[in-house]
């Protein structure tokens, strides 16, 4: 099997495995019948990193993209919709997902109507994709700096964890093979924010069980 073909499966595996870890939180809200402890945010701001990578992927012509966004979109809008079934009020949620639909909406008509077709609009595309990604890595920073104060662990996810190293490593391999550092610069912080979190692991986990709640990620 050549390399690329491999480093596509195991971007594939890898992060469906990752999206897949929201699994647990539906679970819970069907037992439960309540959204108590989880985050709907998360939910919402992947599924649209989700469509956005999509349109990119069509724009490439990637079906490695292409799959794993589509699988990684569906999850994210089946656990948006179990969600706002369970949940109580359910108006701001409501408000949030259409206000996403209306910025993905007005995304979409930018894109495809004031930007050329071909490298313009794929760079631009590219371009946006990867800053929202990084957003996305980088955003936990501050928990992480509480748990180094707290010494608490408990708030984090191991599975995940160790599935978004091994998810953001896949890709970045795969985007070096393809020279597309747009695929290789968002990914990068997945690997080192991964990294810190495996040592507040090993340097904290004695000192609380961890959780497996859902944290937004990226493709």
């Amino acid at each position: 099997m050549e390399l690329l073909s491999l480093l596509s499966w195991a971007c594939i595996v890898f992060t469906v495995g990752m999206f897949s870890t929201g699994l647990s939180d539906l679970k819970k809200m069907r037992e439960t019948r309540s959204t108590d402890n989880i985050q709907f945010l998360p939910f919402l701001t992947t599924c649209l990193n989700n469509l956005g990578w999509l349109y990119y992927g069509l724009l490439k012509s990637d079906q490695t993209i292409v799959f794993v966004n589509v699988i990684g979109a569906t999850l994210q809008i089946l656990y948006i919709n179990v969600f706002i079934h369970y949940t109580k009020p359910k108006r701001p949620y409501l408000a949030q997902t259409l206000f996403a639909g209306g910025v993905l909406a007005g995304g979409w008509f930018y894109f495809s109507s004031f930007l050329p077709e071909g490298d313009t609009r794929l760079n631009q595309l590219g371009l946006t994709c990867s800053a929202i990604t990084v957003s996305m890595y980088l955003s936990p920073l501050t928990d992480l700096v509480s748990i180094v104060r707290s010494g608490n662990v408990q708030c984090l996810s191991f599975p995940l964890t160790v599935a978004t190293f091994f998810t953001s490593t896949s890709w970045v391999l795969y985007g070096l093979q393809l020279d597309d550092y747009y695929i290789v610069v968002p990914n990068t912080p997945g690997i080192l924010t991964s990294i810190i979190r495996l040592y507040l692991f090993w340097r904290f986990s004695s000192n609380s069980p961890t959780s497996s709640g859902y944290k937004s990620m990226a493709m």
